[in-house]
């Protein structure tokens, strides 16, 4: 079960989630989302649970949870098409063949 982990303060690492969740059951692999550019903490992350009951368990026992003084924000994970509105084909960018921009004429 893939977990979503939002609202993460500055600093907090992959394996203090892994301790956090571990409470809960095995945990399978945690990452958090960082910029591309900065190197530096998104806020989310997703922790991945083989064990879907023990994730429901992570999920009711971390939401709202503080973790250095900030308030946790945990739910199961959506697929990316569902979380961003639009999935690969059909999306607002543009068609494909055009490389995804839109013609001037």
């Amino acid at each position: 079960m893939k977990i979503y982990v939002g609202n993460l303060p500055d600093g907090v690492t992959e394996e203090e989630l892994r301790q956090e969740f571990g409470a809960f059951g095995g945990v399978t692999s945690v990452s958090i989302v960082t910029d591309k550019y900065s190197g530096q903490s998104r806020g989310f992350g997703f922790v991945e649970m083989a064990v879907v009951s023990e994730g429901q368990a992570a999920i009711a026992g971390l939401n709202g949870k503080a973790l250095r003084d900030q308030t946790l924000t945990v739910n199961a994970a959506r697929p990316p098409s569902q979380s961003r509105g639009h999935g690969t084909y059909g999306d607002k960018r543009g068609s494909r063949s055009s490389g995804g921009r839109q013609r001037r004429y």
